[in-house]
């Protein structure tokens, strides 16, 4: 069974949300929060699988109840998905930077948000490379940023530049391997050593590195 805490000021985002959890089978709200304050609060009570996070909420935002969520050791086995209405949130970055496992837009259809929450329980964190392609994109190309390579970047070697640089590009390992052809445990081998190298947590992590280091 999957546990998820639902952080939202908006009580009517809440329910919905809530309605569609508890009418899925393997899910179950374990509470809800409608600040930031309420949301570290609760995710240390009940350790729940997954914090699906707004950013604007009021006592603290999201990105400092996410930082404390995600830096707290006892709750080293809870992921935080940011939720957000892309247009107007312009941290989305800095929340994945935080330590945030990926982010999705409000809209997003049910289907996809709890494919997405199953896909970061699952893969340790690992959100779907297709919706951090698309939603990285968009928010760099709104928000250009000047290049901050990470301390750790000499440690790669060419071809685990070329491996981060795909990452980025939003590809799954079978299409990196195809791309290099190479085999896809190979590709997967590369990822996983990029990302020790550069200490990235999960895969969403390790695009913004590459973002921030110039390398896409």
């Amino acid at each position: 069974m999957i546990t998820v805490l639902l952080a939202d000021d908006q009580e009517l985002v809440r329910l919905g949300l809530c309605a569609l959890f508890d009418n899925e089978d393997g899910f179950t709200v374990a509470a809800q929060a409608a600040d930031g304050l309420a949301a570290v609060e609760q995710a240390r009570r009940t350790r729940p699988d997954v914090v699906l996070m707004d950013i604007r909420m009021p006592g603290i935002d999201g990105l400092e109840a996410t930082r404390r969520i995600v830096t707290d050791p006892d709750l080293s086995g809870t992921r935080v998905i940011v939720l957000t209405t892309f247009e107007r949130d312009e941290y989305v970055f800095d929340a994945l930077r935080m330590g945030a496992s990926g982010f999705l837009l409000k809209n997003t259809k049910p289907a996809l948000l709890l494919e997405a929450v199953r896909t970061v329980v699952d893969g340790g964190a690992l959100l779907a490379p297709s919706v951090t392609k698309t939603l990285i994109r968009e928010f760099t190309g709104l928000a250009p940023r000047p290049n901050r390579p990470h301390p750790h970047l000499a440690r790669l070697t060419d071809r685990e530049r070329e491996i981060v640089t795909l990452v980025a590009r939003g590809l799954s390992n079978h299409e990196i391997a195809a791309q290099l052809v190479v085999s896809p445990a190979t590709a997967r081998t590369h990822v996983s050593r990029s990302m020790i190298k550069l200490g990235a947590r999960d895969r969403a992590q390790l695009v913004v590195f590459a973002y921030q280091s110039g390398l896409a």
